[in-house]
């Protein structure tokens, strides 16, 4: 396909047509069939850890080995959708990752199952690796941050689908049976997916984007910027605490003083739908009001929420887990879609890569590191590393994305 006169005058859909509207709905199903799979084992650990007569933090490592995959398959998805285009690559990577979810559970062995979850964790990469670009690249930048929260919000919709379907359908069967029921409904959002999201018109696959050279450079520049590492350093905190927190919330809540039944804690990930809200009003108050307010913001959010979670009353832990999870959702959107932007055109989508790359490399070890914390020390220790890694988060932002504002598109 050559660049017509098409390619070089498309300044991106704008809110209100057609052509945007099948864009954000196709990423909503994209990001469904992505985190409805990747997270469904979530809501069956404790379930998992009896059948298979495993720890809480072994368990916890089908997340983990999912995760993982996504962390280092997301930049080589970057490079093959240069290459063959995005929506191609996200088809691709969506098609296989479906197929694999459908086989995992029959594994009887960990460490098989563990396998094919690090398998299906690499195709899935393809969609985080490249959805933000391809949007960045389709939407009127005036309305990109706003578009962004609304891919972003598409993602906790899925996770909570996966989470809740997988939960309630584990109760009533086992755990595989709550996995596989996860995975039907994905295969259905992979189609609804393909059909949806229009041919891209802001970039022209191979065109200027070949040669080991370039590749080299566009991956340095998304290497080198201080803003950038600022930016995947929220990922990658945050991220972790995230994860860490709805890991081991069922094994907390299942425990004295609470001893809630499972199909209770199940409901409790009903919480997601904070970050769904969130997700979208976060894009639009940055669009407005400029990035760095919101996301700093969005991690104080996170942070009082994860200090009720510490106190001893199911209702208190319900208020936090909605603070924790709306907060955490704004500030991944925002730090999401400000990532292409301030990489620039030339490497959008290797700057998105690493910041998928850091954020889901936080939920593989925070994932499983804090699960050996809780195994030793309790709730309450895992509640002071999650109020760390936010600290950390805020002050990385505070510090670098405010003293070089004009390189970080705010």
């Amino acid at each position: 396909m050559g660049a017509g006169p098409a390619a070089v005058t498309f300044t991106g859909h704008a809110p209100g047509t057609r052509e945007y509207r099948r864009l954000i709905a196709g990423l909503f199903f994209a990001g469904v069939a992505t985190f409805a799979q990747l997270y469904a084992p979530q809501a069956v650990l404790p379930q998992l850890s009896s059948a298979l007569g495993i720890t809480p933090a072994t368990a916890a490592v089908t997340v983990s080995a999912g995760t993982l995959g996504i962390a280092v398959a997301v930049i080589p998805w970057s490079l093959v959708a240069d290459r063959v285009g995005r929506v191609p690559a996200m088809t691709v990577g969506v098609v296989i990752a479906t197929a694999v979810g459908l086989i995992a559970p029959l594994s009887g062995d960990v460490a098989v199952l563990l396998g094919l979850r690090l398998v299906e964790g690499i195709a899935l990469g393809a969609v985080p690796a490249v959805a933000l670009a391809y949007l960045s690249e389709e939407v009127d930048a005036r309305h990109v941050a706003t578009a962004a929260g609304s891919y972003i919000a598409g993602t906790t919709v899925g996770g909570l689908a996966g989470r809740i379907v997988s939960g309630l359908v584990g109760e009533s069967l086992d755990w595989r049976g709550g996995v596989w029921a996860a995975v039907g409904m994905c295969a259905a959002s992979a189609v609804l997916f393909v059909w949806l999201t229009p041919r891209a018109r802001g970039f022209v696959p191979g065109r200027g984007h070949s040669g080991r050279g370039r590749a080299g450079e566009r991956l340095r520049a998304a290497l080198t910027s201080a803003p950038l590492w600022a930016l995947y350093a929220q990922g990658f905190l945050l991220m972790g605490a995230f994860v860490a927190v709805y890991n081991y919330l069922g094994f907390h809540l299942s425990a004295p003083p609470f001893a809630l039944p499972t199909w209770l804690v199940t409901l409790l990930f009903l919480a997601y739908l904070a970050g769904t809200a969130s997700s979208p009003w976060a894009g639009l108050l940055a669009s407005r009001n400029g990035r760095l307010p919101v996301l700093l913001c969005s991690i104080a959010v996170m942070a009082i929420g994860t200090a009720l979670m510490a106190l001893p009353w199911t209702a208190a832990v319900l208020a936090g887990l909605v603070l924790f999870t709306a907060g955490f959702f704004g500030a991944h959107a925002v730090a999401s879609g400000w990532t292409p932007v301030a990489a620039g055109p030339d490497a959008r989508a290797q700057a998105s890569s690493l910041y998928y790359f850091a954020y889901y490399a936080g939920s593989s070890v925070f994932g499983w590191g804090l699960g050996l914390l809780f195994g030793g020390a309790g709730w309450d220790a895992l509640i002071i590393a999650v109020l760390t890694m936010c600290a950390l988060a805020g002050v990385a932002a505070a510090l670098v994305l405010r003293a070089r504002p004009s390189t970080v598109g705010s």
